[in-house]
């Protein structure tokens, strides 16, 4: 493509608003421009791009037995209602009324819509199983949008939907798209990370997310330094770090105000609202209770931490209130707590004698230095970018949905859903932010929206321009993908533009055109090297070969 040709409106300032290392050079570079806070359109660089994602994703989809679809992104009401999820998903869920006053939600998600596709149809065992997946527009009304692509309110994602007789057949087709995953990462160069994750508003269990390694990355990892071992802050089983209990307790003393003691067997209390119960947590005071654990020790699907003004005493928690413990205060008996609504401190506590637990559970958040859960080195902490996340759905929403099949013994079963999601955009972001430099973009080979970028330095010398010309074609008639800079531009407003484009192997035509010779150059290690003409095929393929 001749750049003069091309809509390419590079920037030369970081624009104000842009924080991450991927908005402001995908936006300098001229790949995206901003429409609404959160909104994007993708200019003709930035598309190439999204498309030779997207051909990766069909080409892994399809090996792993996948089928491809396309849904509408305007999803009728009545299917979230029977789903439940009309009223629990949240604000982010985009909804909208036509004309007749009937009700839409523009898609976030596809679970209920690929359900009420198959459901009349997958109605026996013989049709089973079956994987569809689509590349689509998604919604979500993000509060806060931020970093470009990373977090917006309309998204490009690949979502995919399993559908099975047994367990057996949804664990194969998990670890399927699981290693699909890993091959369409692995495609496009990414640094990252498979983690144990929560399944959160999806519903089901058994869930795995990508995460693109990334200071950016609003996740934290917790992995092992010494084994594969990685899972979300969430997910991370703590190891039972409780005490060996002591044979003799104390009797538990009450003093007046807040008592100074030793901090290390300090006991904290916190307080959380589930759909149908209020909930007591104690914990050591240097531990953040994890609600992800609490609310799945609870098995409910939704809990939020009580309004300080709504705490009651937790030495004396009111009949009906569960009240729990995480597994690090089991075997204390010289703990410590300090009641607000009482003003006194309780000393010599005996967890398991004075707080009324119902049990131990893990229930903290996992912090580096902490054992590996698998036994195998210490926990370290990464930030990570999420973009793609595997889940087993299971009965989830065929059994409210009812999308029945007919099993080998003639009786009514709810179709066994595993759902499978890849974020799009969200991958050339994350790409992006691990694959640039202070001048620009440095595009691995697999996705760059030009192999080559061929550069004019003078278009009005002749001689230049001829020997440019030639090998443009020459080298899109050997397969190559060229970006010809053929415009009337200074030398260095084009060099500044190539670096911010990013693309794998620079060629230079300039002063020695007439002797038919051209400097190429890795846009990664930025040296050029002068080589012949005829010998221009073998230099940029040996520099693309020693490329990801």
């Amino acid at each position: 493509m001749r750049q003069s040709q091309m809509f390419i409106p590079t920037l030369k300032e970081v624009p104000a608003d842009a924080e991450s290392a991927s908005h402001q050079l995908l936006l300098r570079g001229g790949f995206i421009r901003q429409n609404a806070a959160g909104v994007y359109s993708y200019l003709p660089l930035g598309y190439k791009v999204i498309k030779k994602i997207e051909a990766i994703v069909r080409e892994e989809m399809d090996r792993a037995g996948a089928q491809e679809l396309l849904m509408p992104a305007m999803q009728p009401a009545e299917l979230w209602h029977e789903s439940g999820r009309w009223d629990v998903y949240g604000p982010e869920l985009m909804r909208l009324k036509d004309r007749h006053g009937r009700f839409f939600a523009l898609g976030a998600t596809g679970e209920e819509l690929i359900t009420s596709l198959v459901r009349d149809t997958l109605n026996t065992y013989k049709k089973l199983p079956v994987t569809l997946y689509q590349i689509q527009t998604k919604y979500r009304d993000e509060k806060r949008p931020r970093f470009g692509l990373l977090r917006g309110r309309e998204f490009i994602m690949k979502d995919a939907y399993s559908f099975h007789a047994n367990a057996e057949s949804l664990d194969e087709a998990y670890w399927a798209i699981f290693h699909a995953y890993c091959r369409i990462f692995d495609r496009c160069g990414l640094k990252y990370r498979a983690v144990l994750a929560d399944s959160g508003a999806m519903g089901g269990k058994d869930t795995h997310e990508f995460q693109a390694l990334a200071e950016i990355g609003e996740d934290t990892i917790a992995y092992s330094d010494s084994s594969d071992f990685a899972a979300n802050l969430e997910m991370a089983e703590v190891m039972d770090q409780g005490k060996e209990r002591a044979e003799d307790s104390l009797p538990l003393e009450k003093k007046a105000g807040r008592v100074s003691t030793d901090d290390s067997d300090w006991v904290k209390a916190e307080w959380f609202k589930a759909r149908s119960e209020t909930v007591l947590v104690f914990l050591r005071a240097g531990d953040e209770v994890n609600d992800v654990k609490v609310k799945n020790v609870l098995g409910t699907d939704m809990i939020e931490p009580l309004d300080p003004e709504q705490k009651p005493d937790a030495f004396h928690p009111e009949k009906g209130v569960r009240v729990l413990a995480d597994n690090g205060i089991k075997g204390l008996t010289r703990g410590v707590l300090y009641s607000e609504k009482e003003d006194v401190t309780y000393i010599q506590i005996d967890p398991e004698r004075d707080l009324n637990i119902e049990n131990f559970f893990d229930l903290r958040f996992i912090k580096e230095g902490d054992p590996s859960p698998d036994g195998k080195g210490t926990i370290k902490f990464a930030k990570g970018i999420e973009i793609g996340q595997v889940f087993k759905l299971g009965t989830k929403y065929s059994e409210t949905m009812n999308a029945l099949f007919l099993d080998s013994e003639g009786k009514n079963q709810p179709l066994i859903m595993g759902c499978y999601g890849i974020g799009i955009s969200r991958t050339l972001s994350a790409i992006c932010e691990q694959y640039h430099d202070e001048d620009g973009l440095i595009w691995p080979k697999s996705l760059a929206p030009f192999a080559i970028h061929l550069i004019t330095v003078n278009p009005k010398n002749e001689e230049q321009l001829s020997l440019s010309d030639k090998l443009y074609h020459d080298l899109q008639d050997k397969g190559f993908d060229v970006l010809w800079d053929d415009r009337k531009e200074r030398p260095g407003v084009k060099f500044a533009d190539s670096e911010l484009i990013g693309c794998p192997v620079q060629v230079i035509v300039g002063k020695k055109a007439a002797d038919h010779i051209v400097e190429v150059a890795d846009r990664r290690e930025k040296e050029r090297v002068e080589t012949g003409t005829d010998r221009l095929e073998q230099a940029i393929t040996e520099l693309l070969n020693g490329r990801n």
